[in-house]
């Protein structure tokens, strides 16, 4: 993965460089990784690795946290030179297609997980060394992680950048969402305390 250009960027959390990572110069949805202006990768970087959710991140839906968590995590950046990795890997990477099909079979009860595997795919499909590349690419070598996931926890511990902490980022549930939060915790190990 390249780094294929980049610009700064005004947010409504301060300046930004957004870089665009992909193989090739043509893609049309590569991975971006937010970096503040004010980052300093000789210091642990405040860090998040976000999975790319249209409904959430782009629509507020409260069918999850995850548009919340970005915000979150875009405040905190902003506030501690920090930078935000976005991954193109939507549905927990099973795309937006299938992600809404998912959507149908929970509105008929079952869970997040039992509807990704009743379509075919496994309960998370999603990968983090992209993440990694990035990280190496623009220096950083120590972390603090924002994070409730467990997996990328292990992702980050298992490459050659060092976790200095973990920063919770636990969103109040939301009766649209609460069952969904849930699930997260009891099956997938979610720290949301």
């Amino acid at each position: 993965m390249i780094r294929q250009a980049q610009a700064m960027i005004p947010t409504p959390w301060g300046e930004f460089l957004l870089v665009a990572y992909a193989e090739t110069p043509d893609e049309q949805m590569p991975h971006l990784a937010l970096v503040h202006k004010d980052f300093d990768p000789t210091q642990a970087v405040y860090l998040r690795i976000h999975s790319e959710c249209m409904t959430g991140d782009l629509f507020g839906s409260h069918r999850c946290d995850c548009g919340e968590q970005l915000e979150a995590a875009m405040q905190l950046a902003a506030e501690k030179g920090g930078v935000v990795i976005y991954l193109r890997q939507e549905g927990r990477g099973i795309g937006l297609i299938n992600k809404l099909k998912a959507y149908n079979l929970q509105d008929q009860g079952m869970n997040t997980l039992d509807a990704n595997t009743h379509l075919g795919f496994e309960v998370d499909s999603r990968a983090y060394g992209l993440a990694i590349e990035i990280m190496e690419d623009l220096g950083i070598e120590k972390i603090n992680l924002m994070t409730n996931n467990p997996d990328k926890i292990h992702a980050v511990e298992d490459s050659a950048v060092e976790v200095v902490s973990r920063i919770p980022l636990v969103i109040t549930a939301k009766n649209e969402n609460r069952n969904y939060l849930d699930a997260k915790k009891k099956f997938m190990g979610h720290i949301l305390d």
